[in-house]
């Protein structure tokens, strides 16, 4: 696994890996920052130059969500089952895992809308920020209900953890860092005080 420091979608592999009890892995991290994650070694694997760059033998899996998916269908009988039996619950699952693309889309527009690489200067605009902040906001509530629906101590799907969890939770937990209220968003906040404390996490 080659990683970068920060990336929601390089937790999400991590966690699954912890949560199939899968250590000892080969993982080096890499720097964003130096650009190392356009470096030859990951374009080798991963031709996007993107991280993560995952790789299970000679099976190379670069998509977190879907690293997350073979890993779970690779290794059923080892650690946690991250896939309900239930199918009300597996369908939830689905749909929270899918529909929790536009959560982080919605966080990244907003991460790295000053950033030059991402927006130039001269396309940066006070009104369009502001409107990027009420879209995150009212997505925010969204997810804010789908939680309040499964009540406290509760997981995405319902009442276990699952890979709607492994992958919306590092999206949440970087909400949090940049400073997301657990006052404004209470069941996010203990969604998110929950899930810290899991040892995978």
């Amino acid at each position: 696994l080659l990683w970068g420091s920060g990336s929601p979608p390089c937790w999400r592999v991590m966690i699954a890996l912890e949560e199939k009890e899968l250590r000892g892995y080969n993982s080096k991290l890499l720097s964003f920052d130096k650009m190392e994650h356009k470096s030859q070694e990951v374009l080798e694997i991963n031709p996007r130059g993107q991280l993560p760059a995952f790789k299970h033998g000679d099976i190379i899996v670069n998509e977190s969500y879907a690293a997350c998916f073979y890993l779970e269908s690779q290794f059923k009988s080892q650690g946690n089952k991250l896939i309900p039996d239930s199918p009300a619950e597996q369908a939830l699952m689905y749909q929270r895992m899918f529909e929790a693309v536009t959560l982080f889309e919605k966080l990244v527009t907003i991460a790295h809308y000053n950033n030059d690489r991402y927006v130039p200067v001269a396309e940066r605009h006070d009104s369009a920020f502001k409107r990027k902040k009420e879209d995150l906001a009212a997505e925010l509530r969204l997810w804010e209900g789908y939680l309040q629906k499964v009540g406290s101590d509760m997981y995405l799907a319902g009442a276990s953890f699952s890979l709607a969890d492994v992958t919306v939770y590092p999206t949440v937990a970087i909400l949090f860092r940049f400073g997301l209220s657990a006052e404004q968003y209470p069941n996010l906040g203990k969604y998110y005080a929950l899930l810290k404390e899991r040892p995978s996490i």
